[in-house]
């Protein structure tokens, strides 16, 4: 028969990989940034400005210096600049009510699996929320507002602003093909409103076939990501791996025991989400 500390190592890594499966269905947005460990709670890092390196304007030469030199003239100097920055680690965490042995065992509802998993999408959601926030009001990106509320079918125009989103990053220097819409389900709602009712008629076969798998995968170039995380009236534009979250500590799970009483759940995070090409993301205000 195992002993008391074996049982509780199985039931301990058992647990820590159901909590890391719910953690990934939850969490979108950490698919699309980088992931890169860190050893210390404060984070130094250095933001390269964006754009194209070019001369600086003169009161007499406001054209590049790059492209109009004399023969045997000196080159123009040229220099990028970095900013270099500081952020701390953030802790998510969170534990659960002391939940009796007698409940783990004979309770109709397995109330210890569906703690662990509501816990973990709540340390999850938290995750996703603080990524958001950073790629859309980071300092540096890049704002907008749409031609019209895209819930105003007669003057609203959501391709055009997907356009000028695009045109936007692309004239800092990123290529905005591939580029996550991430964006709530009144926002995606009035999207496809737009597309079907609105514009179906001037291109049936397009309106045809979203029709078909009800949810919009691809616009314009971009994935299209509908979420409750999202913020009704905007749309966050960006380009993959615009933003790293620096994990100092993965999710884990702890489970605190009471003999003969019960089990406590806790579950904590550890990171911090750093805006590394704040030019790379775009921040629509449709409503």
């Amino acid at each position: 028969m195992a002993d008391k500390t074996g049982q509780i190592d199985i039931r301990g890594l058992d647990i820590q990989k159901l909590v890391v499966g719910f953690a990934e269905e939850a969490n979108i947005l950490k698919n699309y940034v980088r992931i890169s460990p860190t050893s210390a709670r404060e984070i130094r890092y250095f933001s390269k400005t964006s754009g194209f390196l070019d001369s600086v304007d003169t009161t007499t030469i406001t054209a590049s210096q790059i492209a109009n030199t004399s023969d045997k003239s000196r080159p123009v100097v040229v220099s990028q600049s970095w900013t270099r920055n500081t952020s701390y680690v953030r802790k998510y965490f969170v534990t659960s009510e002391m939940i009796s042995d007698e409940d783990i065992k004979d309770s109709d509802v397995d109330c210890y699996s569906v703690t662990i998993r509501d816990l973990v999408r709540a340390v999850a959601r938290q995750v996703d929320s603080r990524i958001y926030t950073v790629i859309t009001t980071g300092t540096g990106v890049l704002t907008g507002a749409a031609t019209a509320a895209w819930d105003t079918v007669a003057t609203c125009n959501p391709i055009k602003d997907i356009l000028v989103m695009k045109a936007a990053i692309r004239s800092n220097g990123y290529n905005p093909e591939g580029a996550i819409m991430y964006i709530h389900p009144t926002v995606h709602k009035d999207l496809m409103n737009y597309l079907i009712n609105v514009k179906g008629s001037s291109i049936p076969s397009f309106s045809s076939n979203l029709m078909s798998p009800g949810v919009v995968h691809e616009l314009l170039g971009a994935r299209v990501i509908v979420s409750e995380n999202a913020t009704d009236g905007q749309v966050a534009f960006f380009v993959p791996n615009c933003a790293c979250w620096k994990e100092f500590m993965p999710i884990t799970t702890g489970v605190v025991e009471e003999v003969g009483v019960g089990r406590a759940v806790r579950i904590w995070e550890e990171g911090e989400c750093i805006l590394e090409e704040p030019k790379s993301s775009y921040l629509l205000t449709t409503a």
